[in-house]
């Protein structure tokens, strides 16, 4: 497992941004995810999702696996909210019962999921 960037986001409830050093920096887009009616023009297009993984938000410190482990129970225990992205991160949130197959989407085939404790 490579190293883990972690960053806290403090408000009236943490927000937790959780990623993979080997994602940082990306933007990752999916294109035609499915098709959906547009309702102004009527007209059939596509939807894309878009997770921009550059920026500050994912911006945190570098963990190792167990450094990692301890902060996201740390942050758990305070009925933080999640946002996990890279293979890594979410196969540590699931090992920690925190993220379940089904709530794991891909953009872009990197695994993301959104948690709400």
């Amino acid at each position: 497992m490579d190293n883990i960037l972690i960053r806290v986001h403090e408000s009236y409830r943490w927000v937790v941004a959780v990623c993979d050093t080997d994602v940082f920096g990306r933007k990752l887009v999916d294109s035609g995810v499915g098709s959906r009616q547009s309702a102004v023009e009527g007209q059939e297009g596509e939807s894309r999702r878009v997770l921009d993984v550059s920026g500050d938000f994912f911006k945190g410190e570098e963990f190792n696996e167990i450094e990692a482990r301890g902060e996201i129970v740390r942050c758990a225990n305070e009925d933080a909210t999640f946002n996990f992205v890279g293979k890594d991160s979410v196969e540590l949130a699931k090992e920690l019962g925190i993220v379940k197959d089904e709530g794991v989407m891909e953009i872009e085939g990197v695994p993301v999921a959104l948690v709400l404790l």
